[in-house]
């Protein structure tokens, strides 16, 4: 109530009546998103956001911040998303020169063979344009782990459909060099040194 009341980083203020907690840095949410809620968009089937299942399992210290996905995935697509409350990290992950790296998981309709592996490598002519050359390993026979430096809409399941081997199942295991470590549903923060090495962004005071 008083106007030069000190305060400090996670210290709760409001805003236009909304209460929001107050930040100096950057705060980094690495979150296993299930199969089901959309990342951005309409939810016309009212199975509901990305953002309610995260704010559902968030402790009350960190209720109050206003979170951005960093990135997307579809709605039936699971793993690795990045949740922070700093505009910047968005900017620098999502931006297409900084060529980020991302790997999926994709199970696949038929037993991909050695030269559908290497279109993948070499890149590809898409609707939208040839794509930047990507690492393509067969864990399985019907098991495609791609890795792509670039984010097109859609862009691993065109990227497989076009080598004749439609996806039906999809999972992002990495960002950067951050690997998805906590359970479906579950979180962790990230450490300033993680989002540094992983992702390429120093955190630091706004």
């Amino acid at each position: 109530r008083e106007p030069f009341a000190p305060v400090g980083e996670g210290t709760r203020v409001r805003v236009d009546g909304v209460e929001r907690a107050l930040t100096r840095k950057a705060r980094v949410l690495m979150f296993h998103k299930p199969a089901g809620p959309v990342v951005h968009g309409a939810d016309p089937e009212g199975v509901g956001t990305v953002f309610e299942r995260l704010r559902a399992v968030l402790p009350p210290e960190l209720q109050g911040f206003e979170w951005y996905a960093v990135g997307r995935l579809d709605r039936d697509t699971t793993g690795l998303l990045l949740f922070t409350n700093d505009e910047r990290l968005v900017r620098h992950a999502t931006a297409p020169q900084t060529h980020l790296p991302k790997r999926y998981v994709a199970r696949v309709e038929g037993q991909p063979p050695e030269a559908a592996l290497a279109g993948l490598r070499e890149g590809l002519t898409l609707e939208d344009g040839p794509t930047r050359p990507a690492e393509a390993v067969l864990r399985a026979p019907d098991v495609v782990a791609l890795t792509l430096t670039e984010g097109r809409h859609h862009q691993v399941k065109r990227m497989l459909a076009a080598v004749g081997h439609p996806v039906l199942a999809l999972h992002r295991e990495a960002v950067g060099r951050l690997v998805l470590d906590v359970a479906e549903g579950a979180w962790r923060e990230l450490t300033d040194a993680e989002v540094a090495q992983g992702l390429g962004f120093q955190p630091g005071a706004d």
